[in-house]
């Protein structure tokens, strides 16, 4: 991760932190600058790694493929009308060529290639264009593992096979492992940036979790919710789903959501920012009036949490299936002791992204189709678990359920702002 260190010091992010950030004007600039650079220097190399050499993206306005939307610049809220996006990469040359088979450019990178004046038929002027290519194979967003991959609506698809000629149409592949490459791999000035949102999150839960926001016996877990989403609201941010605050008692038939001494807080959280997404899940413990810290025997519950976290990661190898991930690491932490429940996940353009799955909390013995999914660099993860811990004084297990994001960058694993090893504490007011 010292690359990534010594990225963070590029202006390029200078002026995002926590409480000031980038204006709309600066966030367009920034998103169009790493989508210029996945156009031009990542696409190439994913595109021969599938051996597809056209890659056919379509869609409709407010009816966009998941992928499409990720290659329409920050001006571009939605696509227009219909837009069809091509790229198309010959085996002579090292780069790919974009067009946008739609009336306008779409952002620097992708170019206008079409004139309805000279052809007024937008599918016939696709089926030239292919026809001018030649190419060997022609990528179609489909997918039963990936919804993320899975975005040619079957109006488009019946549209398409209409206008491709026969010699076209036996050109025509699933794109899954093209896209879902796409989704997952993280640029280098993607990089730069995402330990910054990792800190903007922390620092948010860091602040929700104090008396500055909490007084005890006052403030519900649903004010502390509505807390957080007004929060990422006023700092002009957004957030890709709603919070969660759930408490835990010694007494668990007492159902009060008022936040009370003694209870265990737990958050779920997360923001978009410049396109990407953390998903990050804290505890915090709300001291007993005559406490000055958490119970040892809580704090040994999370250590133990924080055991597992590291149980999980150090399995993670390029070429390994996430259930292969999931078993070893289940059998090492039972094998400790540890009573797991391991649902992990890629993240990146979406909370829950494309790419290896590591369990899901109903599936602990391996999860078809994206759990065979092996592992590449240069790709983030949500280290999404919990553990059980049986703890004197409480009436049931308590739950440590723990999240943090990272970056495998193929031979190791780290967390991109660090992670929690210690309770967040709440001082309890008389």
């Amino acid at each position: 991760m010292k690359r990534i260190i010594i990225l963070l010091m590029l202006p390029f992010v200078a002026f995002t932190t926590y409480g000031q950030v980038a204006t709309v004007k600066d966030q367009a600039k920034m998103v169009n600058e790493m989508l210029d650079d996945r156009i031009t220097n990542l696409l190439p190399q994913l595109m021969e790694e599938s051996k597809i050499d056209c890659w056919l993206l379509v869609s409709r306005e407010y009816n966009e493929d998941p992928i499409l939307k990720t290659f329409l610049p920050a001006e571009w809220l939605s696509a227009r009308r219909r837009t069809i996006l091509v790229f198309y990469k010959s085996k002579e040359s090292s780069t790919v060529k974009s067009y946008a088979i739609a009336r306008y450019q779409v952002g620097k990178s992708i170019q206008a290639a079409w004139n309805p004046d000279e052809e007024p038929d937008q599918w016939k002027a696709l089926s030239k264009l292919i026809d001018s290519l030649s190419p060997n194979k022609i990528g179609l967003n489909t997918s039963m593992d990936y919804g993320h991959a899975d975005g040619m609506h079957v109006t488009e698809y019946n549209e398409l096979k209409k206008a491709l000629a026969p010699n076209q149409l036996k050109k025509l592949v699933s794109a899954e492992k093209l896209g879902v490459a796409w989704l997952e791999t993280r640029t280098e000035k993607e990089m730069a940036f995402y330990p910054t949102l990792l800190s903007i999150t922390h620092k948010i839960i860091q602040e929700g979790f104090s008396n500055q926001v909490i007084q005890p016996n006052k403030t519900s877990s649903n004010d502390l919710v509505w807390w957080f989403r007004q929060k990422v609201s006023d700092l002009g941010l957004s957030t890709w789903f709603h919070p969660s605050v759930d408490i835990q008692r010694r007494v668990s038939n007492d159902n009060d959501a008022i936040i009370r001494p003694g209870d265990l807080l737990h958050v779920d959280f997360g923001i978009s920012y410049l396109r990407l997404n953390s998903d990050v899940q804290e505890h915090a413990y709300v001291l007993m009036p005559n406490e000055t810290e958490a119970p040892v025997e809580l704090a040994t519950a999370f250590t133990k949490t924080n055991r597992l976290q590291d149980i999980l990661t150090s399995t993670f190898k390029t070429g390994r299936t996430g259930n292969e991930i999931l078993a070893a690491s289940i059998q090492q932490a039972k094998a400790e002791r540890i009573q797991p429940s391991i649902y992990t996940h890629p993240i990146g353009f979406h909370g829950h992204a494309a790419g290896t799955t590591i369990g899901m909390w109903d599936m602990q013995q391996g999860v078809p189709g994206s759990g065979d999914y092996a592992m590449r660099p240069n790709t983030c993860y949500s280290i999404e678990l919990n553990a059980m811990h049986v703890l004197n004084g409480w009436n049931k297990p308590v739950r440590i359920a723990l999240e943090q994001n990272g970056y495998f960058n193929g031979t190791s694993f780290e967390y991109l702002d660090g992670r929690q090893k210690t309770i967040h504490l709440i001082h309890s007011t008389k």
